[in-house]
């Protein structure tokens, strides 16, 4: 745990040790939680940690097709 102070624009650093062992790069996201403030890290490229998350092997088609099915589905079952 660190106490920190603002700089006079408002600024923070946040003490090497913490950043290396939380891996933070350039940015971070800060989040408003109320009484306290959420950091956090963001990576440097955001499609690179979204790689391999999307491995689909059906056509954009098949996929539609399937979208499209289970909409209908569902508006039979509100229906009914």
């Amino acid at each position: 745990m660190s106490i920190l102070e603002l700089d006079d624009k408002g600024r923070l650093t946040i003490p090497k040790q913490i950043r290396e062992s939380l891996e933070i790069g350039r940015k971070v996201l800060i989040i408003n939680a109320g009484d306290h403030l959420k950091i956090i890290p963001l990576p440097s490229d955001p499609f690179q940690s979204l790689h391999g998350a999307f491995n689909i092997k059906k056509s954009f088609r098949e996929l539609r097709k399937q979208a499209e099915l289970i909409g209908e589905n569902e508006a039979k079952d509100k229906g009914s």
